[in-house]
Order: structure tokens, then sequence, then C-alpha cells
């Protein structure tokens, strides 16, 4: 479903189709690869980085057309994310948050919001949580929303925070969007990866959120865009999260290549380890066997909505699974790097970094056991009558 655009976001028109940003994420690799220490020192992205990534358009990958985004489909999304990940994991992981939260808001949110939201010069930013939920109560056209959130990556780039809530007086999850500067944040990000994120936690003490400014959590009825916006929140999560995962297991995988080439000929050199070559030959076929399940479940599913049609419950499952699969096996491709790399892997560096960052984002809720379980218990036909929410298994009804 489409609709006309608000007059106040018009000046957002850019032209850029997919392949531009596919294109523009490749481009910028060098800038953001250059960066990667300074923004995890600063535990942020460094301005540099960030205008980049709103001058080449990429934090419009999942915004709708009329409010100047590209509306890219999954597979070149993918290519996007996949892109930044090989660059900097941190980058990567602000932008498809960011992405995510700005092209829902873009394609859910009532028009007065969207008029409000996207009158800048240049797209807003929105960040925060769209699964641990807080408590809102109804208040006239709108609600009073308070709670404490965690993991909200690319805060500290945002103009505006997309959180979730649960209505108190009918139990309905609600997006809730709204300034930043009425939440609180607070300054809890020291971990050990994906430092640049910044994904600190924030709290919303009785902010009132106009109604306008709100839509259902599980939404896959959009009011602007085309058919990609039929996917709803978590299934453009699962796409940036399986691209994520995937291009930091390449750069991995790259980066030790390059390290043993670079010692051909020296006495004990990995290059003539035959052991090695088994070794990199056993991850590479698991890294492409891990893209290959990816690319096949996303292109059925974009055939799908392409089409007309919904995401079935297979389909479902299958794009959890694939994400599932990608992380995990791009978790087993770091261990595996860290251990042939020695002690280039052990000192500060991209390689260090990397290994760090890999594992940071294996704690995400997306790649949590529960969600394999869920699959396995699906496509072994012990829940037919079952569908998805967000990442959890229900009965349906």
């Amino acid at each position: 479903m489409t609709t006309t655009a608000p007059d106040a976001a018009l000046g957002h028109q850019n032209g850029r189709e997919p392949a531009d940003l596919v294109a523009a994420a490749r481009a910028l690799q060098p800038l953001v690869r250059e960066n990667a220490a300074a923004n995890e020192a600063q535990g942020k992205l460094v301005d540099a980085v960030d205008d980049a990534l709103h001058e080449a358009g990429l934090y419009g990958m999942w915004t709708p057309r009329e409010l100047g985004g590209a509306e890219c489909d999954p597979l070149s999304s993918l290519e996007i994310v996949q892109a930044l990940a090989a660059a900097d994991p941190s980058t990567a992981w602000v932008h498809m948050a960011a992405s995510l939260a700005i092209g829902t808001g873009g394609a859910y949110l009532q028009d007065d919001a969207v008029k409000k939201m996207f009158s800048g010069e240049r797209l807003p930013v929105v960040a925060g949580q769209g699964t641990r939920p807080g408590t809102a109560v109804t208040d006239g056209d709108g609600y009073r929303l308070s709670g404490d959130w965690s993991f909200a990556s690319g805060i500290k780039h945002s103009q505006w925070i997309h959180t979730l809530g649960i209505i108190q007086e009918t139990g309905e999850p609600r997006i809730f969007v709204l300034p930043v500067d009425e939440a609180e944040l607070i300054e809890t990000w020291d971990v050990m990866g994906l430092k640049a994120t910044g994904s600190i936690d924030y709290k919303i003490r009785d902010a009132f959120v106009p109604e306008t400014f709100t839509h259902l959590g599980p939404v896959e009825t959009p009011l602007r865009g085309g058919w990609i916006f039929k996917l709803g929140i978590m299934h453009f999560a699962l796409i940036g999260h399986s691209g994520w995962a995937l291009g930091v297991a390449r750069r991995m995988l790259d980066d030790l290549a390059e390290q043993v080439r670079g010692k051909a000929g020296r006495a004990g050199s990995m290059a003539e380890n035959t052991r090695f070559h088994a070794i990199y030959g056993e991850l590479e076929a698991k890294y492409h066997a891990a893209r290959a399940f990816v690319y096949e479940v996303w292109r059925d599913a974009t055939e799908t909505l392409e089409n007309g049609g919904v995401l079935d419950n297979d389909q479902r499952t299958k794009v959890r699974l694939a994400l599932y699969n990608a992380t995990w096996t791009a978790e087993a491709i770091a261990v595996e790097v860290y251990k042939a790399a020695g002690t280039a892997a052990l000192r500060t560096g991209p390689m260090q970094q990397y290994f760090r960052d890999m594992h940071a984002g294996t704690q995400h809720v997306t790649s949590a056991p529960h969600v394999l379980e869920g699959c396995g218990k699906y496509l072994a036909g012990l829940a037919p009558n079952h569908t998805w929410l967000y990442m959890n298994l229900v009965p349906q009804g």
C-alpha cells in the first residue's frame, strides 16, 4: 500500500536505487576501515563515518522512496551490510539498526509523525530497543510511556528513539517513537566487542507519546512504501544480522589468507602447511554453504513478496534458521582464524577486533538457543498450529 508522502518529507528524495547503495557501501570500505580503531576508542562512529553514511544515502536503505530512501530489496540489503561489516563490524551494526528504525518508522507511522521526523535536511537517525518492552497507559490521544531498556545501538547518533511498550489496558505491543531528549541515556556499554555501537541503556519516565507516533509492534501493513514493508520489523532485522555475520566471516578469512601469503617462503610458514590448507578449505566451504542458505531463503521470500504474497510459516522459519546458522558458522570461523593467526590475533589490531566483535554479535537475541529449538520443532512437523512472534515460536490465535 502506498500513500502520498507528507510534503515536508519530499526534500529527501534522492533518486538512489538499491544498486547505488551497494556500490556506495563498497566505495566507503577504505574510509570505514581506516576509522575502525577510532570508532572503537570513541565508543561511537566518528563524525567522518557517520556523515559518509548520510551522504551516501545508506541510512535510507529501508526508507520508503517517497521519503528519500531506496527501499532496498533483501538481496541488495545483504550486499550492503556485508560490505560495511567487512570494513568495520560496529559501523555495519549501527547502520543496520538505524536503517531499520528509520525505515519502519517511515513506513508504519502516521503522516503527522512522519512530517515531523522527516522535515530536516537529511534523514533522521532513529535508534532504540524493540524487544524488551516498557509499559504504556492510555492518556487522551496518546500514551504515557515508562520503562528501562538496554542495547540501544546507534543512539549516540540519533535524534529519535524507537522503543517497544505494552499497553497496560489491552496488553497490545506497540512501537513508540519520541525525541531522544525525552530519555535519560545511561553509559553502560563497557564490553569486549562492538564497542563503537555505543549500545547503551536508556530509561523513560511518564513521557507522553501521541498515538500518531506509535504503531503495532508486529505490523506488516505499511502506510507508505512498497512490497518490502510487508516484511515487518523483525524480518528486516534478520536480513541485517545475516549480512553482518557473513561480512565479518568473509573479512576474517581474507585477513588470514593475506597474513599467510605474506609469510610464504619463510621456514615453518603456514603457507606450506598441509594441515592449514585443509582447515582453510573447510572454513571456506562452511562460509559459502552458510551464505548460500541465506541467499536461498531470501530469494524465495523476495519472489513471494514481489508477487503480492506474504511469508508463510515455512519461510518465516527458514529465514530465522539461515541467520542462526550464518551467525554460528561465522563464530566457528572466527575461532579457527584466531587459532591459526597466532600472535597476530592476540595483539591489538583488526583481527583481534573482529574476533571480539564476532563474539559480541553472537549474544544477540536472534541467535539465541531457543531460536534453533523453535526452527527444529517446526521443521520436524511438531508444531503444526504455531507461528512466529518476533523470535519465538508460539501457538497461533
